[in-house]
């Protein structure tokens, strides 16, 4: 499988942890330092890649591990040898009944004190489909391909509704994937405050589905009809000093920066985990992308974790 998607953006924000004595696992520092990372999501949309970046990131990872077990195999880890501290679990629809417990045991994980986040991967249906034929795998619940892709989306619906994080795979490849996970997941301690995600897209292609805040840059002079630029993108210095030499270009992205400032801090007040900032326009390739550049500095500037992603500029015309 070599393209997909991706968008970052949570379904729900990550439940603060409880720490709570139950007898099993004292609460204290060992405690606070075990983070879980569960992978799931619907089969063809990138678990099981996922789960191999986890592995480079220096994650112990464990694939399927039948959920009744995990609480078991977490109080293992917290007092194992090795200090094993970072741990991925791989979850999909080959467990079957195990995965019924699964709230019941991400509340006792958050409950003894463990930092949990449950990473959903999926995919259009199109996608998937086309995945599996370049494959030419079966589909793990059998029956018709279509009929398998839509009777494993729904078995998995509590999953996602649960999932800290939704990733798209459908418009990326897999090095993107890649490197939004090191970006999310590769630093040693969990990242704190707010998560800024910027994406530059293509209205062709359509809106990102988990975007939070959409900016239509389509009224801005286009550099695709400009000899020498076309072939560009948006992080060329020619094409985006063609766009921010224009009244409209330098004021657009000024009243977007006055607006983020406005906001970021309110929504960090607010407590909110995740914020996914979307700037369209009719390719995803010049003008979008020169905005989330312009954005990515100013963003930066304020010292928040940021992941930048220019969802279509790699894709054809």
């Amino acid at each position: 499988m070599d393209s997909w998607s991706s968008s970052n953006p949570p379904a729900r924000e990550p439940r603060a942890a409880v720490t709570v004595h139950d007898g099993r696992q004292p609460p204290g520092e060992d405690a606070e330092q075990l983070r879980f990372i569960i992978i799931t999501g619907l089969s063809g949309a990138g678990k099981s890649y996922a789960i191999r970046c986890f592995e480079d990131m220096g994650y112990y990872c464990v694939d399927n591990l039948p959920a009744t077990l995990i609480p078991t195999f977490a109080e293992l880890c917290a007092h194992s040898t090795r200090r094993i501290r970072r741990i991925a679990l791989g979850v999909d629809v080959r467990a079957g009944e195990y995965l019924t417990p699964i709230p019941e045991v991400l509340a006792e994980l958050r409950a003894r004190g463990y930092a949990t986040e449950i990473v959903f991967l999926e995919a259009s249906e199109e996608t998937l489909v086309r995945r599996y034929h370049e494959t030419r795998r079966r589909h793990p619940l059998g029956s018709t391909l279509l009929e398998g892709i839509r009777a494993e989306r729904q078995l998995l619906a509590e999953l996602r509704e649960l999932a800290d994080r939704v990733i798209d795979s459908s418009h990326i490849t897999v090095h993107q994937l890649k490197q939004m996970l090191v970006e999310l997941y590769g630093e040693q301690t969990p990242r704190t405050g707010l998560n800024v995600n910027l994406v530059s897209f293509g209205y062709k292609f359509g809106i990102p589905y988990d975007a939070d805040l959409v900016f239509d840059c389509r009224f801005l002079p286009n550099p695709f009809f400009v000899e020498g630029l076309k072939a560009q993108d948006g992080r060329s210095p020619e094409v985006r000093r063609f766009i921010f030499d224009h009244p409209e270009g330098r004021e657009f992205v000024g009243r977007v920066r006055d607006l983020l400032a406005y906001l970021l801090p309110r929504y960090q007040r607010e407590g909110k985990a995740h914020l996914t900032v979307a700037v369209g326009c009719t390719g995803g390739r010049h003008r979008s992308v020169a905005l989330i550049e312009e954005l990515r500095e100013f963003v930066e500037a304020q010292g928040l974790p940021l992941t930048v992603t220019h969802r279509d500029v790699d894709r054809d015309a």
